[in-house]
């Protein structure tokens, strides 16, 4: 082995400890290189994880935008079925039962096929019990026929899409005589 003299500060160095010197300075950058790796990688396993769950969130998002995109049109319609409502039970109470009450009577069940198809459906409210969710009391009756907080009337008609209230039904709701 050669060795080599340092005159300025009077030490020895041999080259085996030049070559441990340089060595494990490789080593101290093959280890920082090494974490840097593990760091990026995983920055780009959370970016990639981050990634697929904003496409799955975007997927619902639109799913559920198209299962509900016909709620303005719904609810601009809601109006003419109430008025076909009214038309048709002003029609029974005078006891008109002619051409005209029954062309009403299945233009409204033709409308209301539609809505159905698209996942509109009438809330059944009459002699339920009261839901606040599903029903909005707009008065009460004392009556002894029905439990309290039985709908004992229903003034307007209320309707879902698929599994969410588009409108309440607008309802009486029974109470304890006296």
């Amino acid at each position: 082995m050669a060795e080599q003299t340092s005159e300025a500060n009077g030490t020895r160095t041999t080259s085996e400890d030049t070559l441990r010197q340089e060595l494990d300075a490789l080593k101290g950058r093959t280890e920082k290189a090494e974490k840097e790796r593990a760091e990026y990688l995983d920055l780009a396993q959370r970016t990639k994880a981050d990634f697929d769950n904003y496409q799955k969130r975007y997927q619902r998002e639109l799913a559920t935008e198209r299962r509900f995109a016909q709620i303005p049109l719904a609810s601009d319609l809601l109006p003419v079925i109430d008025n076909l409502d009214r038309a048709l039970a002003v029609a029974r109470q005078a006891g008109d039962t002619g051409a005209l009450v029954q062309g009403v009577a299945l233009v409204q069940s033709q409308l209301l096929d539609v809505l159905r198809r698209h996942g509109i459906t009438r809330i059944d409210a009459l002699n339920k019990p009261f839901d606040p969710n599903l029903h909005q009391a707009v008065m009460q009756r004392a009556t002894s026929e029905h439990p309290p907080n039985t709908v004992v009337d229903v003034l307007e008609q209320g309707y879902m899409i698929h599994d969410r209230v588009l409108r309440p039904a607008r309802v009486a709701v029974s109470t304890a005589p006296g």
